[in-house]
């Protein structure tokens, strides 16, 4: 049996990966998105963030693997 990481590692850096990650889209996106409504903003913006997630957090994980499975 692999050792797993401890839940709240996994929540934190989850937590680490997605927040700069939505800063980051809000600043970008949302000048262009001002009229349009809350849940069309959403859609848009987790449609754009879960990839990069999914692209993000397993290279995240590989960086701080040592800490992870401690």
């Amino acid at each position: 049996m692999t050792n797993k990481p401890k839940k709240w590692k996994m929540i934190l850096l989850t937590w680490i990966c997605i927040y700069p990650l939505i800063n980051i889209l809000f600043f970008v996106l949302m000048p262009y998105m001002i009229e349009f409504h809350q849940l069309l903003k959403t859609l848009i913006l987790t449609l754009i963030l879960v990839p990069l997630l999914s692209f993000l957090l397993p290279l995240l994980q590989k960086k701080f693997s040592n800490w992870l499975y401690k």
